[in-house]
């Protein structure tokens, strides 16, 4: 009897296995089918070799196919953004490589310049704001008895005078034109870059005599203020903003320039002002610049703008207005015209200048400004 129980409880264990193992082998038949439609799919993606055809070949599939296809696409997508994304991160890297390449490039010969070239000249030229005690020690033949200090000289038992030292801390204010004219050149560089490099050469030989350097841009609106402030790191800052920076506007108005320069800096202040002067109204606010600050305006103008070549009918561009127009070169009065434009022009930059006791510096673009600040600075 209990043969037949044993039997039986067998016969139930091996019914129970089998029907277990008859859903599993039914759920793996399931998976094989899963996998075996998605690597067809993706043998059949690589055989068509494009997107497009891959998505309409499995667009016409059975509905799980069509799941792949959208996944497998979706993925390409992904795939596609992240390179996108990685390309223009390499870019960026590029650009900003470049940039400190340029920055590197200008302090190197700028700072060169400021320190063997300019450095003595720019101290004798720009005075401090007084005289301040810096210490006491013996009298040497030659020193004014009017510095004796009699209470050291008492207690010492020998003659002392006071020694007096430069109040050097001043402020150095370069007013740069960043209008579409600066854009332009004849020669080997544009006048905005060298114009970059003129800020420099003065930014360095300023805080080489621990004087704070500040900037304004300025088109026909105020673009940018950057306070004053000491030390290198705050100089290369305005060499990559020179490098870098895109002005908003293309006109000139150096009246406003000027204005704004009086309402943000009220302290007694170096001027630079940097442009090709192409305006004029600017008279006003440059006497009330000049009465308060030390004013020098640097021009710097190219050959093309002062005399127009005989070139017969040219296209021509106005780099503020933006106005194109065609104009026959070949005409001697409209050669003239131009000519006397730009000579009223300086005529008004110069007689203003000299008017409100302002200096000048005139440059051109072919001659370099390595000269012209030399002479500036030993005419002082």
């Amino acid at each position: 009897m209990w043969i037949i129980g044993l039997i039986l409880a067998i016969l139930l264990i091996v019914f129970a296995a089998y029907t277990r193992l008859k859903k599993w082998y039914w759920f793996f038949l399931k998976i094989k089918s899963l996998l075996r439609t998605f690597f067809g799919n993706r043998k059949e993606e690589t055989t068509n070799g494009s997107n497009t055809q891959v998505a309409e070949v499995r667009a016409t599939n059975s509905q799980p196919n069509g799941l792949f296809a959208k996944a497998s696409f979706s993925t390409n997508a992904s795939f596609t953004n992240t390179q996108t994304a990685e390309t223009s991160d390499a870019v960026n890297i590029v650009e900003t490589s470049e940039l400190l390449k340029k920055v590197r490039k200008i302090e190197i010969k700028t700072r060169g310049l400021s320190q063997h070239l300019f450095s003595g000249d720019y101290h004798s030229t720009f005075k401090g704001r007084g005289m301040s005690f810096s210490e006491v020690r013996g009298y040497q033949y030659g020193d004014d008895v009017r510095n004796i200090d009699w209470n050291v000289t008492a207690r010492a038992g020998e003659t002392h005078v006071k020694v007096f030292e430069e109040e050097r801390e001043l402020t150095t204010m370069l007013l740069i034109d960043v209008s579409g004219s600066s854009f332009f050149g004849s020669v080997a560089q544009l006048k905005s870059n060298i114009l970059t490099e003129i800020c420099a050469v003065l930014a360095f030989s300023a805080i080489n005599n621990n004087d704070k350097v500040g900037v304004i841009f300025f088109s026909d609106k105020i673009e940018k203020f950057i306070p004053p402030k000491k030390g290198k790191k705050h100089i290369l800052l305005i060499i990559r903003d020179l490098l870098e920076f895109k002005p908003e506007k293309k006109g000139t108005d150096i009246a406003k320039a000027l204005q704004y320069l009086n309402n943000v800096c009220k302290k007694r202040a170096i001027v630079f002002v940097l442009s090709d002067f192409s305006s004029k109204n600017y008279d006003d606010a440059l006497r009330i610049a000049a009465r308060r600050h030390d004013v020098i305006g640097i021009n710097l103008s190219d050959k093309l703008e002062r005399e127009l070549p005989d070139a017969g009918l040219i296209r021509v561009r106005d780099a503020e207005t933006e106005q194109e127009f065609w104009l026959d070169s070949s005409n001697r009065q409209i050669r003239q015209n131009y000519a006397q434009f730009y000579a009223d022009t300086y005529t008004y930059f110069k007689n203003t200048f000299m008017k409100c006791g302002a200096d000048q510096i005139t440059m051109d673009t072919a001659e370099g400004y390595v000269g012209a600040l030399h002479k500036f600075f030993k005419a002082r």
